[in-house]
C-alpha cells in the first residue's frame, strides 16, 4: 500500500519540483516530547514534502501566472497549498490530512517540527549541536539545520501528508545521508547557519547538484511584502498579504 501511494504522490508532485519521503508517525513521535507529538497511531503512514530548487520555475511561476488575481497571501505558501490540494483529490477513497510548515497551534508552537520530520523520513540529515563533540559555543544558543545529500541547503520543507486510515507496521526506516561527516565541517555548518545565514554559504557546505537560481535567490532575499513586485503581481495582492 505504501509503495502504491508513494508512486501516486511522486507522479503528481515530482514534475513540479517537489520530493516526497515516507515515514511512520511513530518514528517522529519517538524522538520528541509529548507536546509535539502528532495525534495519530504510531503505524500511521505519513509523507514529508519538500521543495527542490526547480520548484520555483516548475510550480511557482506558472501558478502565479495562472492565479495572479487570486493571490492574497504568500505566493509560495499558496502555490504549495494548491498542489497539495490537487494531490488530495487523487485519493477520493482515502482520508488525507495536510499540515503545512507555516501552520501553528493556538499556543503559537508549530504544528510539526519540520527538520525532525525530514530526518526521521530519511530526506535530509538534521545537524544539531549534539552532533559536535568539542562544542566551541559556550553559552550561545545554537540552532540546528538540515542538509540534503543532493541539494545541500538549497531546499525547503513544505508539508506533511498523513493517511490516517493506512497503517504500515512493516515499513522500514531509512537513515538520512550523513553528508557533513567531519567535526570540522559540522562546526563550520552550524557557525554559518547561526551567524552568517544571510550570505547563503551554509547551503553550499557540500558539493550540490543544483541550487537556487539568481532570480530565486533574489526573491527569497527580498522582504515578504515586497516579493509581489518581483513576480509582477498587483499592489492589491500586496496590501492583502499577511505573514
Amino acid at each position: 500500500m505504501e509503495a502504491r501511494v508513494a508512486e501516486q504522490l511522486r507522479g503528481a508532485l515530482d514534475p513540479f519540483g517537489f520530493e516526497v519521503h515516507a515515514f511512520k508517525v511513530g518514528w517522529y513521535n519517538a524522538v520528541l516530547q509529548p507536546a509535539f507529538h502528532l495525534p495519530y497511531p504510531d503505524d500511521t503512514l505519513a509523507f514529508l514534502v519538500l521543495s527542490t530548487p526547480s520548484m520555483f520555475d516548475k510550480a511557482l511561476k506558472p501558478f502565479v501566472n495562472k492565479e495572479r488575481l487570486k493571490i492574497i497571501r504568500d505566493p509560495v505558501d499558496q502555490c504549495v497549498s494548491h498542489h497539495l490540494s490537487c494531490v488530495k483529490e487523487k485519493f477520493p477513497d482515502q482520508k488525507v490530512d495536510i499540515i503545512c510548515d507555516y501552520e501553528i497551534l493556538p499556543n503559537r508552537k508549530p504544528k510539526f517540527l519540520a527538520q525532525t520530520a525530514a530526518h526521521v523520513a530519511g530526506a535530509a540529515y538534521y545537524y544539531q549541536r549534539k552532533d559536535v563533540k568539542l562544542d566551541p559555543w559556550g553559552g550561545k544558543k545554537i540552532y540546528g539545520v538540515c542538509i540534503h545529500p543532493k541539494y545541500g541547503g538549497w531546499f525547503a520543507i513544505r508539508a506533511l501528508l498523513l493517511f490516517p486510515d493506512i497503517q504500515v507496521p512493516f515499513l522500514e526506516q531509512s537513515a538520512p545521508t550523513d553528508c557533513v561527516s567531519t567535526e570540522e565541517k559540522r562546526i563550520e555548518l552550524l557557525e554559518q547557519f547561526n551567524f552568517h545565514w544571510q550570505d547563503w554559504r551554509y547551503r553550499d557546505i557540500i558539493e550540490v547538484k543544483e541550487r537556487y537560481s539568481e532570480e530565486q535567490k533574489a526573491y527569497f532575499a527580498t522582504p515578504p511584502a515586497e516579493r509581489f513586485r518581483l513576480l509582477g503581481l498587483p499592489g492589491e495582492a500586496q496590501r492583502n498579504t499577511f505573514h
